[in-house]
């Protein structure tokens, strides 16, 4: 547990290196979330408690998107480039010669990439946003510490993910394209583009059973007080269980793909 303590440590202070990107991140987030926030005070104002927030619980919600957004990776990014590119070149080939768990060593570095997306890039908009606009910020401890065992558990689940369209780098030449389809799943389906509350019928059924409502659309509500009391535990049990499947699922794929597939390059 110290070696991938370590990993996490070093993959928070890789990306603390980067200041410029931090602060231009930090800039188009709050841009943004200016941009949206305004849309959704529109929407909001025709269509008044749309998906069962109020104004202010809707533009809590924007904000809640932008400061998540790089933490969860919900665009993907991260790790995940760097090892389809370890897998094209033939470089995995070395990660897999080390005394230590493949995936394990990339969730800890995930871990520590977002642990510093959180703190780097996600709590200057959301003061923005909070000094801009009324938002409905929690009143108890207790749920400012359920939302951030939420947002661990939401990371997990974006590691997962991730972790799976990577290794189709194993199969594909370029997975680019792949890459990108499972980006703009994640942005609809997460409710980075609107909640899944106000998804219509059997599509917000499916939207909020899906993996990637673990990733933004749970810590919102936990944080919002839409998830609340005993359904706290669910609503956290729903993203631990999506995460156990993914991680099998993730483990299963990369057995085959070692055993299976020439590594291209090498």
């Amino acid at each position: 547990m110290r070696l991938y303590a370590a990993v996490a440590l070093s993959g928070f202070k890789r990306y603390a290196t980067y200041r410029v990107a931090t602060v231009a991140g930090v800039f188009t987030n709050t841009v943004f979330g200016f941009i949206v926030a305004y849309t959704y005070a529109a929407l909001w104002d025709e269509r008044p408690h749309l998906g069962g927030y109020d104004l202010s619980q809707a533009l809590t919600f924007v904000w809640l998107g932008q400061a998540l957004l790089a933490t969860v990776a919900l665009f993907g990014g991260g790790f995940q480039d760097e090892l389809q590119g370890r897998i094209r070149s033939g470089d995995i080939a070395v990660d897999l010669y080390r005394p230590v768990d493949l995936q394990l060593w990339w969730l800890a570095s995930d871990l520590g990439r977002a642990a510093f997306q959180l703190v780097g890039r996600g709590i200057v908009p959301m003061v923005c946003g909070a000094v801009a606009f009324e938002l409905t910020l929690p009143g108890s401890p207790l749920t400012w510490l359920w939302f951030l065992l939420s947002v661990v558990l939401a990371v997990c689940v974006g590691f997962a993910v991730r972790y799976l369209v990577a290794l189709a780098a194993f199969w594909l030449l370029d997975g680019t394209g792949l890459s990108l389809m499972s980006g703009l799943l994640c942005m609809f389906f997460s409710g980075m583009v609107l909640p899944l509350n106000v998804f219509p019928g059997r599509l917000g059924e499916i939207a909020g059973a899906l993996p990637w409502a673990a990733m933004l659309q749970v810590p919102a509500d936990v944080f919002l007080g839409h998830r609340h009391g005993a359904a706290v535990p669910g609503a956290l049990a729903f993203q631990a269980g999506w995460a156990a499947v993914l991680f099998a699922a993730g483990r299963a794929l990369q057995s085959v793909a070692t055993r299976k597939v020439v590594v291209q390059g090498g």
